[in-house]
Formats: C-alpha cells, structure tokens, sequence
C-alpha cells in the first residue's frame, strides 16, 4: 500500500468536500425570488415600489405605505413550477466514460406565501408587518446520476419577518424603512468518489466510481438586515419610488456535515486519515446579496396604469470568497466564486375593465449572476424573459382577489465542469433544458 501517495489524494479529497460545502452560498445567491405578490407577478413586478393598493410595497419600499389605504391584511401564495433536465457525458479521472443516468427533472413545484398587515398611525404615520421569502431554490437529482459528484441535492430557503414604519412629510413625498429577520435553511448532498482517489493513491481494488458514498450538510441562522426607501409624487398621477435592501451575514456556527463511507473504503481511510470523513459540525458565513429599486407609476387615465422597475442585485461583492471551517481533523477551505452583479428589468400596465375588475399584464429581463466558466449542475441558471398576465376582482369595498401567472422563456444553458477537487477529478459536459411557470392568488381585506 502506497500510504504516502494515499494520503495525498485523500488530502485532496478533503478539500473537494469541504469546497463542495461553500458552493450551497454561491447556489442561494442564483435565487433572489421575486414572488411576494400576485398583483405584482401580473405585471411582472413593474411598479414594485410605486404602484397603490399592493400591500408588498410593505416589503419592498416602505415609504410606499402613503399608498395603501386604512387598516388591511393581505395573504398570498405563489406556485412555482421550474423544470431541469440534463443531457451529456462525463469522463473519470482516468478518461474513461462516466457512469449513470441523466438525473431526472431535477426541477420542483415549490409554494412560496406571503403576508401582510398595515394600518395607519394619526394622520401622517404607518406601520407595516411583512413576511416574505426573498431567496429560494431546490434541485434534486436522481441518486445515480452522471453528475452526482457535482451535486445531487442543494435546497435553500430563506424567509424574512419584517417590521416597517414610514412617514408622509406631505402629500407628496415619504420617507420609511423596515428591519427584518430572516431565517436561512440550507441541505446539500453530493456523492465522494472514493474509487478514484484510493485507486490513485495505489490502494488495490478500488478504481473510478467502485466505492461511492455521500455527504450530506445541513446548516441554518437568523440574522437580521434593513430596507430604507422613499416615495415622490410629481403629481397625483405620478409616484417614484427609490429604495435600498441590505446585504444579510448569515454566520453559521452550527452546521451539520454526514458522511457516507463504504466499508472497505471506511478501513483505509481509517489508517491513512484518521479523524476525517466523521459526521461533524463546522461553521461558514453565507451573504446574501444587497438590492437597489428604481419604480415608476403613473395613471394615463381613469383606466389605464403604467409602471415600471429597474432592480440591481450586488451578487459580486456577498460571494467574493467563503471559508469553511470544520469541526473535525478536515482541512479549512478557501473558495473563489464567479457570480456577477444583476439587472432586473420590467414594464407593465393595468387597466380597469369596470368598478369591480381590472386586467394587468407585463414583461421583464431577469439577468442570472451565472456565467458559461462558472455555471454547475446545482444551478443550471440562465437569463429569462417574463410574460405575465393578471386579473384583479373587489366584489366589495373592504375585500380584493388577485391572480397573476408568468411565464420564462429560457436558452438550454451549457454546463462544463472541469476536473477539481470539488469533483475529485471527474468531468461533465452538457445542456440543460429549463423550463418555469409561476401561477399565484391573493386576498386583501380591509377593516
């Protein structure tokens, strides 16, 4: 047995892990989630910020209260449907074809709700409580799969509970902010190729994929962050609305890491590496990214609406670098990340079909932080294009039902994953098929 050659690729080994670990905060980064409202998503989100009578402006621009009228509660709930499937080849470290399947649709159907109150305080004050899920996301492929020591399963899910005060210096102008907390939950898993890098190590017996097994990391936090924001009307007609959410730092101290080892494997490791691959803790900072919000609404009439929104999202500079660092005997690990600063772009418009109906409709450019060199298999992102649609109905003057639906046009993304340690050397190139549809409804009622 070659145990210094052995230990080296294992050393190795262990730094894929604890680097397949750091990619979960990258992954949460492709996933600012947008579906707050299904007034909203009917226009596409255009007048965000702006826009009266969509109790989300709780969330998104505070100020913008000074357009909601009275006491009210608003509930709503999103339905996304993301659909992801893989086609391509992988190769071992050795050249050698890649075994496995294609991973299945590795996409979901995922609800994301939302709620709010707002009620008014004297003349000139409001306050607002909001809960939201700005970043989401959830991939899962088939155990077997050809990629599966890229990824196999990464869900994150991060949900805010905020509360939000604003003033109205005068008819025209409005000043609020907001301070939320946010609750993140992460679970990755990916399979370790302990074939190669024992077969490499000289081990007898052992050769490219003959001895899979599996990490499993699980990880959460509360961490608390800000929204500031104004609201300016030129006219009764026309309302601008800027505002500013802050990056939040997630330190987590407590994370979970579960190893899979199989037994001849477990016997080696157990000699050469003594003290790694355990079910251990470790900690990490995970920071999800600052947003900035242009919104613009104006009444062309008694029945027709215009809005629009410009959203830029600061990916770069929350995922410069992450390290993780590992209860056990494992190796910290220093990671670099590609992900690029966004645009978010949309344009809508309502029009009231009579007192009691109103139709909405709106496109938008979604720009991914995702790029050709850094794409993998746990994002398989690409820019979309939105076409939504909406229906508004007030059967009384205290109760309001929304409804909205988009649809994104996609490219089929590429995927070229390079030998690393984050994959101990395997190889994967392919395309994916993505596909998504957002369906939503909503009640508003006023007291």
């Amino acid at each position: 047995m070659q145990t210094a050659s052995t230990f080296a690729r294992v050393t190795v080994l262990a730094l894929g892990i604890a680097g397949a670990l750091a990619a979960t905060d990258a992954h949460a980064a492709a996933f600012q989630l947008k579906e707050n409202s299904a007034k909203g998503l009917g226009r596409a989100f255009a007048g965000s910020g702006s826009a009266e009578g969509d109790a989300s402006i709780i969330a998104v621009n505070p100020a913008g209260m000074r357009q909601l009228d009275g006491r009210l509660f608003q509930g709503d709930l999103s339905a996304i449907s993301f659909k992801a499937e893989f086609e391509g080849t992988g190769r071992t470290p050795v050249g050698t074809p890649a075994t496995g399947g294609d991973g299945g649709d590795a996409g979901m159907i995922a609800p994301v709700p939302a709620g709010y109150f707002h009620t008014p305080i004297g003349d000139k004050a409001h306050f607002g409580i909001s809960v939201t899920a700005p970043f989401g996301f959830k991939t899962d492929y088939d155990n077997n799969w050809i990629g599966r020591y890229s990824g196999m399963k990464t869900d994150l899910k991060a949900i805010d509970l905020g509360f939000a005060v604003s003033y109205d210096v005068n008819p025209y102008v409005s000043f609020g902010a907001s301070v939320f907390v946010e609750h993140l939950t992460i679970e990755l898993s990916n399979a370790i190729d302990f074939g190669t890098a024992l077969a490499q190590g000289g081990v007898p017996g052992f050769a490219p994929g003959n001895a899979d097994g599996k990490l499993t990391v699980e990880g959460d936090n509360n961490a608390v962050g800000w929204t500031v924001g104004g609201l300016f009307s030129v006219d009764e007609n026309t309302h601008i609305g800027l505002s500013y959410r802050s990056k939040v730092e997630h330190k987590i101290t407590g994370g979970d890491a579960t190893f899979i080892v199989p037994p001849d494997a477990a016997t080696v490791l157990g000699v050469v590496q003594p003290g790694n691959f355990i079910n251990t803790s470790g900690k990490a900072t995970v920071t999800l990214p600052a947003s900035a919000t242009l919104s613009v609404t104006h009444n062309i009439n008694d029945r027709w609406t215009v809005m629009g929104d410009v959203t830029r999202t600061a990916w770069s500079t929350a995922f410069d670098q992450v390290t993780i660092d590992y209860a056990s005997a494992q190796p910290d690990s220093v990671l670099e990340f590609g992900y690029r600063d966004t645009t978010f772009v949309s344009l809508g418009a309502d029009y009231k079909l009579s007192d009691t109906v109103t139709l909405r409709g709106g496109v938008a450019l979604d720009q991914t932080p995702t790029t050709d060199a850094h794409r993998d298999v746990r994002v398989p992102d690409t820019s979309r294009k939105w076409l939504s649609f909406g229906v508004g109905w007030t059967p009384s003057e205290n109760v309001e039902y929304n409804f909205g639906y988009t649809h994104l046009f996609t490219s089929d993304p590429n995927v070229a994953i390079s030998p690393t340690t984050n994959n101990q050397g395997n190889t994967l190139n392919g395309k994916y098929k993505v596909r998504g549809d957002v369906l939503a409804a909503s009640m508003q009622y006023k007291f």
